[in-house]
């Protein structure tokens, strides 16, 4: 961490000189904020912190005065690790001990006893952290099914994990009682996703029992590349959109505003259905809602077959011969 986010230690400021007294004052005068027993950061830098960099910070503060055998581990790895995170609480600090018991669980500090060999612990930024298929296999065991996914694909298209990886790991402890829950988890990941938005629309496909999509596809027509696209249903004709604002936010190129880029997105759009394609749009809000999307979507398969259906008849009522012996039937 930089000289801004850099803890203040009670032990080194007492060897400075500085009394309890003094930092006592200093966090009733609001200079200070404690975030972990004897660290400290200036009150101005904790409030500019998100959620996840306040939890980055604490890890620094916990890992600190843990033991030396200890590891950052299941969210707080993830945190260290950059892996995107979706409806995890962040107000524990995690930790994991190799051994039988003794694990223990307070407000802020949550202690692991469980098994896990040197090959699985890594250093970062000087911390001793779960490798990136241990903190993946660690949350697809002990999250909900959704987040796992966010965190499992976030993983994968962030770093150079693979399932494979990731596979091992959890085989290493076959008799888990999660163990079948973190195979369902690990087997829906997929390292071409590239936001939470996306790992949720997955959840949801898979939810709602509709057809798995290819996820970010290229679509070329006749002009050449005309779009790449969120998810592909090929069969259906069908292309998905998941429209983030932090998506659109990305795409502003200096000297352009949004609307420069909401427009491009109509165009792109418009060259798409053009090229005979369906789309089905959907938002974050919308996800809190997973029938209205996949009435989105079944709608555009229905717009697809029905546009077939009226190539087909035309075919069948036109006095021109298909070239080549082509069956109609099998025209996109």
């Amino acid at each position: 961490m930089g000289e801004q986010t850099r803890i203040i230690r009670r032990p080194e400021q007492l060897s400075t000189g500085r009394t309890d007294s003094e930092i006592r004052q200093a966090c009733a005068s609001g200079n200070w904020s404690r975030i972990h027993r004897g660290a400290y950061v200036p009150s101005d830098h904790l409030s500019r912190l998100d959620a996840y960099g306040l939890h980055r910070l604490r890890v620094e503060a916990v890992a600190g005065t843990a033991s030396a055998h200890a590891a950052v581990s299941h969210i707080s790895a993830a945190v260290v690790h950059g892996f995107e995170l979706w409806n995890t609480p962040l107000e524990v600090v995690h930790l994991s001990r190799d051994r039988r018991g003794g694990g223990r669980k307070s407000a802020r500090r949550h202690v692991h006893s469980v098994s896990f060999t040197d090959d699985e612990v890594t250093h970062v930024d000087g911390l001793r952290v779960t490798t990136p298929a241990r903190t993946v296999a660690d949350l697809a065991r002990t999250l909900p099914f959704e987040p796992a996914l966010v965190v499992g694909n976030s993983a994968l298209h962030r770093s150079a994990l693979t399932k494979d990886a990731v596979a091992a790991s959890l085989a290493l402890s076959p008799n888990h009682p999660r163990h079948r829950h973190a195979l369902h988890a690990l087997t829906a990941m997929d390292s071409r996703i590239e936001s939470v938005g996306e790992s949720r629309s997955l959840a949801l496909f898979l939810q709602e029992h509709l057809p798995l999509p290819e996820p970010q596809v290229e679509i070329h027509d006749a002009r050449g590349l005309a779009g790449r696209v969120d998810f592909l249903w090929r069969e259906q004709r069908t292309i998905g959109e998941f429209d983030g604002r932090i998506k659109y936010g990305r795409l502003v190129p200096a000297g352009r505003s949004a609307e420069d880029v909401l427009w491009d997105e109509k165009l792109r759009e418009d060259r798409l259905r053009d090229a005979g394609w369906k789309v089905a749009r959907w938002t974050w809000a919308d996800l809190s809602t997973p029938s209205l999307v996949a009435g989105r979507i079944l709608a555009a398969f229905a717009r697809s077959r029905g546009a077939v259906q009226l190539l087909i008849a035309g075919f069948h009522s036109s006095s021109v011969a298909m070239p080549g012996g082509v069956n109609p039937s099998t025209c996109p």
